[in-house]
């Protein structure tokens, strides 16, 4: 079953983003060899593609875990976590309709 994993980030996140970027991407590219990887992305703070400086005030996950406990041992794991750089993560059991 599919889970969104819906994280926000702590005030003036992104030095620690970047700090922690390439072991998140590692977790997400290591979901996606393994086909289980739906979409990932983060919420920039601005209406840009490239917010800059303004950074990004959190992210969303969608893959293929066993149980939602799993999602969220995963989740837990997370560089980003480990780094301060979320303050919230929430973890919800989703159904992918389209397309």
């Amino acid at each position: 079953m599919y889970y969104a994993i819906v994280s926000e980030d702590v005030e003036n996140s992104l030095p620690l983003r970047r700090q922690a970027r390439p072991d998140h991407i590692a977790r997400l590219e290591a979901l996606k060899s393994e086909g289980r990887l739906l979409l990932a992305g983060p919420f920039p703070a601005v209406d840009a593609e490239d917010p800059g400086e303004a950074g990004f005030h959190g992210s969303l996950v969608v893959a293929e875990f066993d149980s939602l406990e799993a999602a969220r041992q995963w989740a837990e794991a997370d560089p980003y976590v480990a780094a301060g750089v979320y303050r919230q993560v929430t973890v919800r059991p989703f159904k992918a309709v389209l397309p």
